[in-house]
């Protein structure tokens, strides 16, 4: 049997369902309970899920039961948060993106190394099924070199479904879900080396589900090229106007050989479909069942697994505060109407062992 683990819930918002949902098959991981700036969030989290409703992130980090933290918070508190979990020992897998400035993310990796502790961090949907099946035939060589990816994030407006917008804007599409093709992207080829990019508010005032006007200032659609450091070229389009659902999504891969595309930078069970150069695409078969949707905390119980084995896990801060230098070099790009180098390497994560 698995080596038992002991996880607790910072942030009870939309993703923190899902990610007690997805935890409950996994009979070695106890979810010890949550806590949230809003007592009443966490008492309605922890009666659906069970724990203890703490009454502070401090107390949560105060049981000496708990393991590992599942940074669920808004994006800009982050830093603090992942900061006070490490200084209290405890490992960390946070929700995307790992910090807003490249300083901030280098400082929270520095810290976990220093301190011996693990640090994951969202987004990790290139552990899933139609992922890595995408993944493996590029290893394989099915599609030769591969000198173009296409990546495409048209997420909607999160207003039409989030109680709370305004922070997802604040921060805009490109740090809240550009993330999730940058980091297949860095998985599969490694780091980026340069980026060119422009972006503008397309939409910027708004109206929440009940009824509150907000104005947004972040651009609301981002267009980027990104330059990997293997000669890869990646599109990469983001933004919060266009309607998730349309043609243009999901990720293309064009090489020498072939071409293959997979239907969803995030859904494990995305159609994958192949073509040998100058041949009609035809789908391929994941490279086991896929599971339906996304396993938000896979990224947790990869975490157990590898602490238990005494190797690293494939989820890391390193490589997720590669992509917030990324994301940093297209804010920059895009302000100054200039290429910007990036300048850090990435860790990449082994495959899964069933791929």
């Amino acid at each position: 049997m698995p080596q038992p683990l002991n996880v607790a819930i910072v942030g009870c918002g939309n993703i923190a369902g899902p990610y007690a949902e997805t935890l409950q098959p996994y009979d070695h991981i106890t979810l010890l309970g949550a806590a949230d700036v809003d007592p009443a969030r966490a008492a309605a989290f922890v009666a659906k899920y069970g724990g203890t409703a703490y009454e502070s992130l401090d107390a949560l980090l105060a049981d000496p039961r708990v393991d590992v933290v599942i940074n669920l918070t808004i994006h800009h508190a982050h830093p603090e948060v992942i900061t006070r979990c490490l200084e209290a020992g405890k490992h960390v897998h946070s929700e995307k993106p790992l910090a807003m400035t490249v300083a901030e993310a280098q400082a929270l990796v520095q810290l976990a190394e220093a301190r011996g502790l693990r640090l994951s961090c969202a987004p990790i949907t290139y552990m899933g099924e139609a992922q890595q099946t995408v993944w493996r035939l590029i290893r394989d060589g099915q599609l030769g070199t591969v000198r173009v990816v296409y990546a495409e994030v048209n997420w909607g407006r999160i207003e039409t479904w989030h109680p709370n917008p305004p922070p997802f804007y604040d921060v805009g599409a490109l740090f809240d879900v550009g993330v999730y093709p940058l980091t297949l992207v860095t998985t599969m080829f490694g780091a980026a080396r340069r980026v060119t990019a422009f972006g503008r508010v397309l939409y910027p005032d708004r109206v929440t589900l009940d009824g509150t006007p907000f104005h947004i200032t972040t651009p609301d659609f981002v267009v980027a090229v990104v330059e990997m450091a293997d000669g890869t070229v990646v599109r990469l389009t983001t933004n919060f106007y266009v309607p998730y659902g349309t043609r243009q999504q999901g990720l293309e891969f064009h090489g020498d050989l072939g071409s293959v595309i997979l239907g969803s930078f995030q859904n494990f069970d995305a159609p994958v479909s192949f073509a040998r150069f100058g041949e009609p695409f035809a789908p391929v078969e994941p490279v086991r069942p896929a599971y339906p949707g996304t396993e938000w905390v896979l990224a947790v119980v990869e975490m157990g697994e590898a602490i238990e084995a005494g190797r690293p896990q494939r989820a890391t801060g390193a490589q997720a505060a590669h992509v917030v230098e990324i994301c940093c070099a297209i804010s920059e790009s895009l302000q100054q109407g200039r290429p910007v180098d990036v300048g850090s390497s990435v860790p990449r994560p082994a495959p899964m062992d069933w791929a």
